[in-house]
């Protein structure tokens, strides 16, 4: 596979070819593979804070000889530095969005619970776009423990999800998610590099299949078959457009406010 992944800080490798979707009616001509797009949120600080809060995160799950004391100090300063950068207090219930000024799909991938170079939930797992198929690699850790010593499933699952989207948007046939099947020929070990691939298989009207392998040292460990369904242009801007007060494209009724 070469070492020339994308990762959180390198942007696209000159062997990444990058290929934008389709448009129909212009609803998804913001849709895009380059992960720079996101460059204006993903600085270089808020990575190195991102991976600074995964380190902390395992050292929350692995460490069982910590006193209670440092624990409770290590929340007290935790909770400081979140009010620090949100600005207020942390609520008991968290009501925040993503910034509202993400506007592509790369600005989304550098915010992915599974690619994102500036989500603590995210390994991260490095990609790249070869002739339209998605390929990659990264190391899950104890986060993402299920089993003992082994991935859990619905990360896997997630992973699959994410990657087979991305390989839709890569071939020019972006999705939403109508069904997605895994076989899972053997457990996934933690700590090992996984790497795993994602293709469009065909496309039949609105329909999308994708599928996907994930490997460790060359063995197959799961794979994936999912059916995305592409979105005519008035859902695409209710999903989506609407809730950013964007106008309606044309030929598509406004919904009315419920009173």
């Amino acid at each position: 596979m070469g070492s020339n992944l994308n990762s959180a800080s390198n942007g696209p490798s000159e062997e990444t070819k990058i290929e934008k979707s389709a448009t129909p009616n212009g609803m998804l001509e913001r849709i895009s593979m380059d992960p720079t797009q996101g460059a204006n949120f993903a600085t270089e600080p808020r990575r190195e804070l991102t991976q600074a809060v995964r380190h902390l995160i395992d050292a929350i799950l692995t460490r069982d000889d910590v006193s209670d004391e440092v624990l409770r100090d290590a929340a007290t300063v935790t909770e400081d530095l979140a009010a620090q950068i949100a600005g207020s207090p942390h609520e008991a219930k968290a009501r925040g969005r993503r910034v509202p000024s993400e506007r592509t799909h790369g600005d989304y991938l550098t915010r992915s619970p599974i690619v994102g170079q500036v989500n603590p939930v995210a390994p991260p797992l490095e990609w790249e776009v070869r002739s339209g198929r998605i390929l990659g690699r990264g190391i899950y850790h104890a986060a993402y423990e299920g089993p003992p010593g082994y991935v859990h499933g619905g990360w896997i699952a997630l992973t699959f999800d994410e990657i087979l989207g991305m390989a839709n948007v890569a071939s020019g046939n972006p999705g939403m998610t109508g069904t997605l099947k895994i076989r899972y020929r053997r457990p996934t070990p933690l700590h090992q590099e996984v790497t795993f691939e994602g293709w469009t298989e065909k496309v039949e009207g609105r329909r999308i299949t994708a599928l996907g392998t994930m490997s460790v040292d060359g063995v197959v460990t799961a794979e994936a078959e999912g059916l995305f369904i592409i979105i005519d242009p008035a859902k695409a801007w209710e999903y989506f457009g609407q809730a950013r007060g964007e106008a309606a494209p044309a030929g598509v009724e406004e919904l009315e406010e419920p009173a």
